[in-house]
């Protein structure tokens, strides 16, 4: 009874030990099949073709998770079929996975913006300086895109509303 208790323990042991070693690793050990649609995605996107650029983003995510830069590659592609809603989200599930990421940063601030929703856009630049230790162009570029808003709604009057 005690050999067959010990069997067991030791059975459990070595199971639990091999599922620890097929735990998720890091994003840079991807399952190569997401990597390639991935970068399929990428093409897709640079040639112009958001939907195809998606399509090809969600078969990178069912292959694997986490895959970090397929969903800031989906949101990118919401970016281009105008839908900044559906980009914020995309974005955040990619920060979900890297909250460091400076890229999903920059992009969720110019959907957030291109929403009305400056102040959140702020606080992705003030994350994206506290990231970058030195010159960072994407703190650069999201200023001028949170500078140009303000400037729009500057220059943009406001609705006059009818007076009884």
């Amino acid at each position: 009874m005690r050999f067959a208790l010990l069997s067991a323990v030791a059975l459990i042991a070595v199971a639990t030990a091999g599922s620890a070693s097929a735990a998720p690793g890091r994003d840079d050990q991807l399952k190569p099949v997401s990597v390639q649609m991935g970068a399929a995605g990428q093409a897709a996107l640079a040639a112009g073709k958001p939907q195809e650029a998606i399509d090809s983003f969600e078969a990178a995510l069912a292959s694997d998770p986490r895959n970090v830069a397929a969903f800031a590659g989906i949101a990118a592609a919401y970016e281009k079929l105008g839908l900044p809603g559906k980009a914020v989200k995309y974005y955040r599930e990619a920060l979900a996975l890297n909250p460091s990421d400076i890229g999903a940063l920059e992009g969720q601030g110019r959907a957030l913006v291109a929403r009305g929703a400056t102040a959140r856009a702020q606080i992705n630049l003030a994350r994206i300086k506290a990231l970058c230790k030195t010159d960072c162009s994407a703190a650069g570029r999201l200023e001028g895109v949170i500078a140009k808003a303000g400037q729009q709604a500057a220059v943009t009057p406001k609705p006059k509303t009818a007076q009884p």
